[in-house]
């Protein structure tokens, strides 16, 4: 099991709901328990595998984002990262190459994990993305030294 070392302030459901409504985004209830739980962090455990157009490969789990008044902030990284949010993906945490993490909130991707690699410079930001994982929660058990 992953543990998440975090520092952050406690996150409230209120602060979580008033976080959704104010930035029309609706999460998945795994990842809603996991920031009321840990507000963001880093894990103990950080390589995951991504399935690329060809080839699987590995990449390393810097942060997961938190919601309030931190350095690695949602509400911020929502501010870069409007064009992902327009087709149904929210940034929450980042690979030491500042790639994105994203979870699906949209009814097509809904709780679905993709891997952003912003360096591929496509026009089409869906051609950035690329699948981890079907929920939140196996994203975390299958994370590894």
């Amino acid at each position: 099991m992953v543990r998440i070392k975090s520092n952050n302030p406690k996150l409230t459901l209120k602060e979580l709901v008033t976080f959704e409504s104010k930035n029309n985004v609706n999460f998945p209830n795994d990842y809603k328990e996991f920031l009321l739980e840990h507000n963001g962090g880093y894990p103990d455990k950080s390589i995951f595998k991504i399935r690329g157009n060809e080839e699987q490969y590995e990449s390393i789990l810097n942060v997961f984002y938190g919601v309030g008044d931190m350095y690695d902030n949602l509400q911020k990284i929502l501010i870069f990262s409007d064009e992902l949010l327009d087709v149904g993906f929210v940034p929450i945490a980042d690979d030491s190459g500042g790639n994105q993490i994203c979870i699906g909130v949209s009814k097509e991707n809904f709780g679905d994990l993709y891997f952003w690699e912003h360096e591929l410079g496509n026009e089409n930001e869906l051609d950035n993305l690329f699948f981890i994982s079907s929920s939140f929660q196996l994203f975390l058990h299958a994370l590894y030294d």
